[in-house]
């Protein structure tokens, strides 16, 4: 039995319909997954954060079995500033004005413009394996383009959902084994649902275009994020390779930020949960 305790709706927004798990109870934090995971991907970690903080995990619009957003030449219904919305209209549907908020992979973009535009909102930004996009296309050189050359793939008209849905399994892998077998379960029906995986495409299309405007906008007005952040990214995956000490990416955006490497692949939520629980509640107190 995974999220014990926990409550699993579909919640109704202005702007979307999210399927979210809530539990615990304390000060809230709200856990945002990465692609191509849904909310399962935190089952690991939001049973032993729940022993301290009330703690809410949905998918993301898009993702898994939330509402899909519109498609429009812009990708504006797919970009991080509109999930943002929905992750403020979330907590507050559930009471709380203010939260922190962790992000992972994709995730880690939608929680950094929550708190970006949302700062009286935000108490606390974790970001696991992430840099802002606007860094991450400036800096970008063959090594990048080597190591993440499915951002550009993704960002072709209908190509990608071609490729991935001829055999999702083969295109993302995962396993019981790694996952546990109910978030395996859960997992597999995203990957195989094809407006799923089409709005998990458009995040990435609305990542190359709209949000790094937004982001290029952030920047030439001086804005940063106020509120403490922490950054955690995995050792056995490849930002340190790419970035070197990534918080120095991430200080020009930020007040004030820690962090620090952990032992862990990409998905740390379910590789190492119990250190990745210990540096939130570290960071929390």
């Amino acid at each position: 039995m995974i999220f014990e305790g926990f409550d699993l709706e579909m919640i109704e927004l202005p702007e979307a319909t999210l399927r979210v798990r809530h539990g615990g109870s304390g000060p809230p934090v709200l856990l945002l997954h990465g692609h191509p995971r849904t909310h399962v991907t935190w089952h690991r970690v939001a049973p032993l954060l729940a022993r301290t903080h009330t703690v809410v995990c949905p998918d993301l619009r898009g993702f898994g079995q939330s509402s899909k957003p519109a498609d429009t030449p812009d990708h504006s219904g797919s970009s991080k500033r509109a999930k943002a919305r929905d992750c403020v209209a979330l907590m507050e549907r559930l009471g709380f004005g203010r939260f922190a908020i962790v992000g992972h992979d994709r995730g880690a973009y939608t929680a950094f413009r929550a708190a970006m535009d949302h700062p009286a909102s935000v108490s606390h930004l974790a970001i696991l394996d992430g840099v802002p996009i606007l860094e991450a296309l400036e800096r970008c050189d063959a090594r990048f383009a080597t190591a993440w050359w499915h951002w550009f793939f993704f960002a072709q008209p209908e190509k990608p959902e071609r490729a991935i849905l001829a055999d999702p399994d083969a295109w993302y892998g995962g396993s019981a084994e790694q996952m546990g077998a109910q978030a395996y379960e859960d997992y597999r029906a995203a990957i195989h649902d094809p407006a799923t995986v089409h709005a998990m495409i458009e995040d990435y299309r609305a990542g190359l275009g709209i949000d790094c405007k937004h982001d290029e906008a952030d920047r030439r007005n001086g804005r940063r994020i106020t509120c403490p952040t922490l950054v955690l990214w995995s050792l056995r995956d490849d930002l340190e390779m790419l970035y070197g000490n990534v918080l120095d990416v991430w200080r020009p955006w930020t007040v004030h930020c820690e962090g620090r490497g952990i032992e862990s692949g990409h998905h740390m939520a379910e590789e190492a949960p119990e250190t990745l629980v210990a540096e939130l509640l570290a960071f929390l107190k």
